[in-house]
């Protein structure tokens, strides 16, 4: 059972209860995907997989949520939404999940690898070949890349990047010119792997690794030559890392942004993690350095970045530890032999991601660059990666002469750098690259084919709820739409003039747009249904999305379910709103579904007697992606594909008994135990073994 707390702050206007904090219902994520590390029933890398997870997830909370807590501690506020309360409540969450990420890496993972013949091994227990392996591992790859610094006043503190390996040592005796300065930093090169594999010859019949730390800390003593090595301790500092650019500031947004990168890496420290035995001395010195409060430090009881241990899981040659490789069928409704072109004359196409393959959608893209009738391929790129096939196929058509026009947007978290390089690519080649619009984020996920079919020219779309990235679309659940409707595509063609020329973006016949139409029509058709309920008509909303935080939103939904209105919410991550409130939220459930693939489409139904709706979208209900983003929705409007969505992507979540988290009146998440009698499934699993038996899988 896992629970957040309620925000005081955060009061429902007229009716309703508070609503729940949103930072600690992310934390409640979290929680759920810890889950998966501590369920004896997970393969033993994959739990280590969920471990490392949730603490790549921790440092980005760090990163981007932690910094107005802080500022509000430091500057002793007590009333506010971010206050000293606010900023100890985080504080004692983290430090609670933390102590029990570790307490789980020590007594019952890595046990369990050293039950396996793998294990970590520190330098106590080394015999003597392996001591002397890392001894010659230090002196050939380590020791030529470190430097350490003695603190004095011509040698002040050094500055030390976002999430890197440091150590802090206190000396003792004095230095080559007779001086007493005792602390010194050495920092780690990240270019150096965190754990390294021990070869047979000194581990036997056993997988034995070494940590990075562990062979620093065997050979402090040598960097240091004539002095004595006292306390010492490992040390990591997260800090807050979200790219601030004034954009009505600047004239070239991409220079601003690449510059922004530089420092990203040295903003306000806002944790700071250390050793089990680091001593209060040099705690106290590193928090007074980075000008953190106590609650800030982190004590762990082993590496201080847990991220890195994925390494792990490819330095260990055991397949058997790992989930079952699952290989995703090619879309069922695309043809192998026919011209996907030809094919959507007959009608549209869906692909359920990952358990269909996006190679259908790079199928369409290589189509078109390979036609000699396409004239223009126009898309939005958000994150697509670094190595990526998609923007392959985008610079072979600049080649074959075909216009190609491209959206980027430079300010997609943690993929600035890669955005930047694929925008300077195209450019250099002869794409037009657009950066979208000024204060916006091009969230949307479109791409838009123009062919010329006899003496006219026939336009082609794709929608998506996800990422143009190959990778993480075998990772996380995602709907792509393919499509020849001409309302849709003439609507996608007038959003792509609209953010090329900052032009006024005539009326829309199918799509939802946001900043400007996409939060006003999900009110009003919630509020209509709402309406409708309370003239005694059957009604309903069930809704799939990643994160649930938009308060006008969260109160259209508590008002059409006080009329009467029957709603479901799946929602992954954060949710603020509080389900099953007697008297306030009777109506109203929200579960969130935590699987071996990120659930991350977003899928909007509603319906009023007989008449159905349902739209996909790249917007999550968040009040960022409302009026801060550029994002779309879209009806699928075929009854079959309609259907298959709501089977799929809908009915199969609710009915969910493995994977399944059941959100509480107290803001409590209680995983779905099932009767005991009834079998239970869970969707993910039912979704795999429906597609891995259509006899058309890729590579």
């Amino acid at each position: 059972m896992l629970s957040f707390l309620r925000s005081p702050k955060l009061q429902a206007p007229l009716l309703g209860p508070a609503l729940l904090d949103r930072d600690h219902s992310i934390l409640a994520f979290n929680e759920r995907v810890l889950d998966w590390a501590v369920r004896d029933d997970v393969p033993l890398l994959e739990r280590l997989r969920y471990l490392c997870i949730v603490s790549s997830n921790l440092d980005e909370f760090f990163e981007v949520r932690a910094e107005p807590h802080l500022i509000a501690n430091q500057a002793n506020d007590r009333k506010g939404v971010f206050s000293v309360g606010s900023f100890e409540r985080l504080a004692a969450s983290l430090h609670d999940i933390v102590g029990r990420q570790y307490a789980l890496y020590n007594e019952k993972l890595m046990p369990a690898f050293e039950g396996l013949g793998i294990k970590i091994i520190s330098h106590g227990d080394r015999n003597p070949a392996q001591r002397q392996w890392v001894k010659q591992y230090f002196e050939r790859e380590v020791r030529p890349l470190l430097i350490p610094v003695g603190l004095d006043p011509s040698h002040p503190f050094p500055q030390v990047a976002n999430k890197s390996l440091n150590f802090i040592v206190r000396l003792g005796g004095r230095d080559a010119f007779g001086r007493e300065n005792e602390i010194a930093i050495v920092k780690v090169p990240r270019v150096l792997p965190r754990l390294i594999r021990m070869p047979a010859k000194v581990s036997g019949t056993r997988t034995l690794l070494v940590s990075l730390s562990s062979v620093i800390r065997a050979h402090l003593s040598e960097l240091f030559a004539g002095r004595h090595v006292g306390q010492f301790s490992q040390f990591r500092v997260t800090r807050h890392s979200d790219l601030a650019v004034d954009e009505d500031d600047v004239k070239n947004l991409r220079t601003a942004l690449r510059q922004g990168l530089v420092h990203r890496h040295y903003g306000q420290a806002v944790r700071l993690e250390v050793s089990a035995g680091c001593s209060e001395y040099l705690s106290d010195f590193l928090l007074q350095q980075f000008d953190l409060p106590p609650k800030a430090l982190y004590r762990v009881p082993g590496p201080v970045n847990l991220v890195r241990l994925t390494q792990l899981i490819d330095l260990v040659d055991r397949p058997d530890l790992c989930f079952a490789p699952y290989k995703a069928s090619f879309p069922a409704q695309m043809d192998t032999v026919l011209s996907v072109f030809d094919q959507l004359k007959q009608g549209d196409i869906l692909i359920h991601q990952p358990f269909e393959s996006f190679d259908g959608v790079l199928e369409f893209l290589r189509e078109a660059v390979n036609d000699p009738q396409v004239l223009a391929i126009k898309q939005t790129i958000y994150r697509t990666g670094p190595n990526s096939e998609l923007m392959d196929l985008l610079r072979e058509a600049v080649r074959q002469g075909k216009e190609v026009t491209v959206v980027v947007e430079l300010k997609a978290r943690f993929d600035e750098e890669a955005n930047i390089n694929w925008a300077e690519m195209l450019e250099s080649i002869g794409a037009q690259v657009l950066y979208g619009v000024v204060g916006l984020k091009t969230h949307a996920k479109m791409m838009l084919i123009t062919r010329r079919e006899g003496k006219t020219l026939k336009r082609y779309g794709h929608l998506s709820t996800g990422n143009y990235n190959p990778r993480t679309a075998r990772l996380y659940t995602d709907v792509s739409h393919i499509t020849a409707d001409t309302a849709l595509t003439t609507d996608m063609e007038q959003v792509f003039v609209h953010l090329a020329s900052q032009s006024r973006l005539p009326p829309l016949r199918k799509l939802w747009f946001a900043p400007f139409h996409l939060h006003r029509n999900l009110i009003d058709k919630i509020d209509a249904l709402g309406m409708a309920a309370a003239r005694g008509r059957s009604t309903r909303i069930v809704a799939k999305m990643n994160s649930l935080t938009d308060e006008a939103l969260i109160h259209s939904l508590m008002r059409a379910g006080r009329k009467g209105v029957k709603i479901d919410l799946i929602v992954r991550g954060a949710c603020m709103l509080p389900a099953q409130v007697a008297g306030h939220t009777d109506n109203i459930r929200v579960r969130s579904i935590i699987g071996r693939f990120l659930e991350h489409s977003r899928v909007f139904y509603f319906r009023e007697g007989e008449v159905e709706d349902l739209y996909l979208s790249s917007a999550d209900w968040m009040n960022r992606n409302m009026v801060r983003r550029v994002e779309l929705a879209w009806p699928v409007t075929d009854p079959v594909q309609r259907q298959r969505l709501v089977d799929e992507c809908l009915v199969a979540y609710l009915h969910d008994g493995v994977d399944a988290w059941d959100l509480g009146p107290d803001g409590t998440y209680t995983r779905y135990q099932g009767d005991g009698k009834t079998a239970v499934y869970g969707a993910q699993a039912a979704l795999m073994a429906r597609y891995a038996d259509t006899g058309k899988d890729q590579d």
